[in-house]
């Protein structure tokens, strides 16, 4: 029995293999770093808003101008704010709801949220 060509034909098999999972730990990190960069920007955002001269509309704003220029302004998607009542006084409270995209930072993608608070300073 010849084993003629039958190296190639591995080659291409293991190959395949190799990048499926390479993009497969691309795409993983990816959403890590989107997840982590939302996250970042909504703690951003109600740490100026829980200023003392600030109102949750400033950290609304300021979230949505971060996630465009750390993301994408495409990936902005929907930030909401509102004050809520803490365990030491009022509360301030950024959610954002956008799509985490699955294949790159392109193609279809699925629901993504986080969540910030930070205290506000006394006025």
């Amino acid at each position: 029995m010849s084993e003629r060509g039958s190296a190639v034909v591995e080659f291409t098999l293991v190959s395949v293999l190799l990048v499926i999972l390479s993009l497969g730990i691309a795409q993983l990190g990816l959403a890590i770093h989107v997840r982590n960069t939302l996250v970042a920007c909504a703690a951003e955002g109600a740490r100026l808003a829980a200023n003392a001269d600030r109102d949750v509309a400033d950290g609304i704003a300021h979230t949505r101008r971060l996630i465009a220029t750390a993301l994408s302004p495409s990936m902005v998607g929907e930030v909401r704010g509102a004050q809520l009542a803490g365990p030491v006084g009022q509360d301030v409270r950024i959610d954002v709801t956008t799509t985490l995209p699955l294949v790159g930072l392109a193609g279809p993608g699925r629901s993504l949220s986080v969540s910030a608070r930070a205290v506000e300073e006394a006025r």
